[in-house]
């Protein structure tokens, strides 16, 4: 497989747990062992592998091989070739796309198989976002050899990009300071947020000016956050240090 991969450095290593459990996108060529007629092939596309879907995950796989739920949220048929069927997928994260491939050519009831596949969308990262090893290299160059940190900047992105897919909650610039020494948000130190949070989803808490404070889990949905009391979010990783946040 080639395609997105994001990958850590430093105190943001922790972020990527959340990218683990984020939704991807791919691009795949499915080898169908028999030709198959178009309209029968989207059709059992359409009504057996968009949505919920089961998926027993392979032999060979870093889970429990048990029968589970997970979304497919998009499958677009790009393009046929005789037995070769180039399509794009997004999928709920732990989905397999070399089983999907095989589980619809038994629905066709002619077999089928994964000929290729690229990552292009992990999380907020897409290909847009993309570098090879070989431009980090040129941009480490640029960098320290010539004092321009131009291109490394778009190389290595800020930590706040790897939550740009969680919901968030932002504080009063008075809130940092506790926080950032793990203390749990209470309500009277929320200035705004997103409005559709539940209860135990993961969140983000940020600064007025979109600096990631730290990763926690809301014990309360948004409309009680709106309230007087309580505690908001059980803070679970800290990413600002202490004394680094400089109040206008």
């Amino acid at each position: 497989m080639t395609g997105v991969l994001p990958v850590a450095l430093g105190r943001a290593t922790r972020i990527v747990q959340t990218l683990l459990t984020a939704g991807k996108g791919y691009v795949a060529i499915m080898h169908l062992h028999k030709e198959v007629e178009e309209k029968k092939l989207r059709e059992t596309i359409k009504n057996n592998f968009i949505g919920k879907i089961q998926q027993l995950p392979p032999l060979k796989s870093s889970v429990k091989r048990q029968l589970r739920t997970r979304t497919v949220y998009y499958f677009d048929i790009l393009e046929i070739d005789g037995k070769d069927i180039l399509f794009k997928v997004g999928t709920e994260a732990g989905t397999y796309i070399r089983k999907l491939i095989h589980d619809i050519g038994k629905k066709l009831g002619i077999g089928a198989h994964m000929a290729e596949l690229r990552r292009t969308k992990a999380g907020p990262f897409d290909e847009s976002t993309l570098f090879t090893l070989h431009e980090l290299a040129d941009a480490y160059y640029f960098w320290s050899e010539e004092n321009n940190e131009k291109f490394i900047r778009k190389v290595i992105q800020t930590v706040e990009s790897g939550v740009e897919h969680l919901l968030k909650v932002w504080v009063f610039d008075t809130t940092v300071e506790s926080l950032c020494h793990g203390v749990d948000l209470k309500v009277p130190g929320i200035s705004k947020l997103n409005n559709d949070i539940l209860k135990d989803e993961n969140v983000a808490i940020m600064t007025l000016k979109n600096e990631l404070i730290a990763l926690g889990i809301a014990k309360i949905n948004s409309k009680e956050m709106l309230g007087e009391r309580g505690i908001a979010v059980q803070t679970e990783k800290v990413f600002m240090q202490p004394g680094v946040y400089k109040v206008n």
